[in-house]
């Protein structure tokens, strides 16, 4: 079992992706025995975040929503030492330049991609429908979807399943415009799985995994994932349902609502990415007076 804290980069916000709008994922990693605190961010240095390493979670899932200031350098710093001591990290980012204060959390930043200026949007631009959101914004199809997923070689451990003839996992939730993971050039970075877009068939990556990294003292570095996009995890892309911000224009589809067997699926890959996500040894916090007895107590720090 880990304890898992799922956080957003935004303060509460009701017309936003805040943390309850993740509240089937919270529930998934909790019916597979993990303990799960989900929460929005305060405003200034989080209070949990800026000590996430020495409040004894295993696992940290950044759902990256903001627009640029969703991380304090302390709250970084926090994260970046976190890995350092062996924690699991995901991220979960989205188009163009949204969560894009990931760049503060060294190799975990590098694989996360965002708008470069200096890049013709005209030859890069893939989502046509949404003209205000620049790139990267890859297509993989509405909210609601389904997108198929292609992988290189052996069948990594995170998409393995029981559940398909091939023992792995074929789709993701879809999304209009997904942001840009990359394994270019960062050592221990992997590509994990691959979409194409339904627009312009470019294939681009769906998650990056970084496995085997060491510190300047030699020390293993926690596991990471880095997603193309949060809405793998939404609750509006695993059910239209759910409903999303008012700023969300594009028409969702209808295709996981009529079949929810791939969903299910789908399923197996949360409990696989908490799974390898966490610590290949014990975590050991910085102090004992900093490791609260029931982690339930941290919602009281900023609730969401």
């Amino acid at each position: 079992m880990s304890r898992i804290l799922l956080q957003t980069t935004i303060p509460p916000d009701p017309d936003d992706w805040n943390v309850s709008r993740f509240s089937m994922l919270a529930d998934e990693l909790r019916a597979a025995g993990h303990e799960v605190v989900a929460r929005d961010r305060a405003v200034g240095d989080d209070p949990v975040l800026s000590r996430v390493d020495v409040l004894g979670f295993d696992q940290l899932w950044l759902m990256a929503v903001d627009v640029g200031d969703g991380l304090t350098d302390v709250d970084a710093a926090a994260i970046v030492r976190f890995r350092r001591a062996g924690g699991g990290v995901l991220t979960a980012r989205d188009h163009q330049d949204l969560g894009c204060c990931l760049n503060r959390l060294g190799s975990l930043g590098v694989v996360n991609e965002f708008h470069d200026p200096a890049v013709d949007p005209a030859t890069m631009c893939d989502d046509l429908d949404t003209p205000d959101i620049s790139w990267p914004n890859y297509h993989s199809g509405a909210n609601g979807d389904y997108q198929p997923v292609s992988a290189d070689g052996p069948v990594h451990e995170l998409l393995r399943t029981g559940r398909t003839a091939g023992g792995r996992i074929e789709w993701f939730p879809a999304h209009p415009h997904e942001g840009l993971v990359s394994a270019t050039g960062v050592p221990h970075a992997r590509v994990l799985a691959r979409g194409r877009s339904t627009t312009t068939g470019r294939v681009f990556n769906l998650a990056v995994v970084l496995d085997g990294e060491t510190d300047a003292d030699g020390r293993r570095l926690g596991r990471a994932v880095a997603q193309s996009t949060f809405h793998h995890f939404a609750d509006y892309n695993w059910d239209i349902d759910c409903g999303a911000p008012s700023f969300v224009s594009e028409p969702p589809g209808s295709q996981i609502k009529d079949d929810p067997s791939r969903l299910e699926v789908f399923r197996d890959y949360v409990r696989n990415l908490a799974d390898w996500l966490h610590p290949l040894q014990p975590r050991a916090c910085v102090s004992a007076h900093d490791t609260p007895s029931n982690l339930d107590s941290l919602r009281t720090l900023a609730p969401s």
